[in-house]
């Protein structure tokens, strides 16, 4: 089991610990990580699990795929360091991973 910081809208990070090959979305989702909804269950169709993923993290992360980045693009708050938490999985070289929860209230 591996741990990621989700830094929240108020400011707070909620720690939340994400098994080897889950997804973060699923991981926040089952953690109740406010502004993670998963609306289409990691199918890639919405973005209600949009974080910002910074240097030095996403250079250890598989970079998102042309339909990501579609997606991606139709988000007014999109930046070059937006992800679809649904498409980024855990492994041990990431552990501790921090992400900034994009859609929180």
């Amino acid at each position: 089991m591996s741990n990621a910081k989700m830094h929240l809208a108020d400011g707070g990070v909620q720690e939340i610990e994400v098994a080897d090959g889950e997804s973060i979305m699923r991981a926040a989702v089952r953690e109740g990580v406010p502004g993670i909804e998963g609306e289409c269950g990691g199918e890639m169709s919405c973005a209600t699990c949009h974080v910002y993923l910074p240097s030095p993290w996403k250079e250890k992360i598989r970079g998102a795929s042309d339909d990501e980045r579609d997606l991606l693009e139709a988000d007014e708050d999109a930046t070059e360091d937006s992800r679809l938490s649904c498409q980024v999985r855990m492994r041990p070289e990431i552990d501790g991973v921090e992400l900034t929860v994009v859609n929180a209230e």
